[in-house]
């Protein structure tokens, strides 16, 4: 008797608890899962309010600035309500969010046209920038990490050390101006400013983007390069490696076949984040070189207060980079072998 009244409670307990808690027990890696992107969800609507009320916040205004200073008060408000502007911020918020979440941000104030259209052609051109330095300085990162493990605190690892630190330690512009300077400038090699459009080829946009895309490369390389070297090191003393070089393997098929697939976690998690840092690193790029992506057309919505292209281009650069984020954390909660074959 006691056994089956037992038997009831654990039973009834049991079905008293939330989905959630049993999705936990059940599979923790798809809970994992679900809560990171509910976190994102959360994240990307905190971030929505943040850029409307840092617009919000600005001094000035754009009927203002549009008409100048010898404006009538009557035309001012003539073009604030033609904008919209008379409204409270609690309605042009909702507004402005509910037309986000359908893709569309609006009518741009200064040039009459569309946000959603404009931003479509700048972010392929974002991206097409980003997805090349990407393919350039991935693979050498990885590269150049396993060369540095190879020939830990020699000769080849001791300089990659300290040209990476020395890449690290140069912000973005700074790199540009050099690269400009040298290869634009003095040899010719290069062009400058980097502008693309709709009628090139293809090989002209690459040879346009070269520039930018070095910038782009030696940026992020040393972070990811300098990751790699650390987490294959850390997997080097682990005791399977230890068997590997007694049975006289060679240090680099050691390297290549059993410490850095171990490695791939963290390796790819750090590849992530500097994705993320790619496509909103850009800003600074764009305007150094003058191409005509995301970031140049964020700059030049501030500079005449163009606050729906501002507000956009926010937007998407929050959610690019909180999505690539979440991607990380994905791939790492994936990689742990403890949440794929939970006891």
């Amino acid at each position: 008797m006691a056994t089956s009244t037992a038997s009831t409670g654990a039973a009834a307990n049991q079905g008293a608890q939330s989905p959630w808690v049993r999705l936990a027990k059940r599979s923790p890696l798809a809970a994992l899962i679900l809560q990171r992107l509910g976190l994102s969800v959360a994240l990307l609507f905190a971030v929505s309010l943040l850029i409307f009320g840092g617009v919000e916040a600005l001094p000035g205004d754009f009927a203002t600035t549009y008409l100048g200073q010898s404006a009538t008060p009557q035309a001012v408000a003539n073009i604030r309500k033609e904008l919209g502007l008379d409204q409270s911020a609690t309605t042009r918020y909702f507004q402005w969010l509910g037309g986000a979440l359908q893709g569309d941000f609006g009518t741009s104030w200064a040039s009459k046209k569309s946000v959603s259209e404009q931003i479509g052609k700048r972010l392929g051109n974002s991206l097409f920038l980003a997805f090349f330095a990407a393919i350039i300085s991935i693979p050498l990162a990885v590269g150049l990490g396993m060369l540095a493990v190879q020939f830990r605190d020699r000769m080849p690892d001791k300089i990659i050390n300290v040209v990476s630190l020395a890449a690290i330690s140069l912000p973005e512009f700074f790199i540009g101006y050099l690269l400009i300077m040298f290869f634009a400038v003095q040899t010719g090699m290069a062009t400058f400013p980097a502008t693309v459009y709709d009628t090139m080829s293809f090989g002209e946009r690459l040879s346009a983007i070269a520039l930018p895309t070095a910038t782009l490369v030696l940026v992020v390389l040393a972070h990811m390069m300098r990751m790699t070297r650390a987490a294959i090191l850390n997997v080097m003393s682990s005791a399977y490696v230890e068997t590997a070089e007694l049975k006289g393997l060679s240090g680099l098929r050691i390297i290549a076949k059993h410490a850095a697939p171990n490695a791939v976690a963290p390796v790819v998690n750090v590849i992530a984040l500097n994705l993320a840092y790619l496509v909103v690193g850009v800003v600074v790029v764009e305007v150094v070189f003058v191409y005509p992506g995301m970031g140049q057309y964020m700059v030049d919505a501030v500079t005449v207060r163009d606050m729906p292209v501002v507000q956009a281009c926010g937007l998407i650069f929050a959610a690019l980079y909180i999505f690539l984020n979440m991607m990380a954390d994905i791939i790492a909660i994936i990689a742990n072998p403890r949440l794929r074959h939970p006891r």
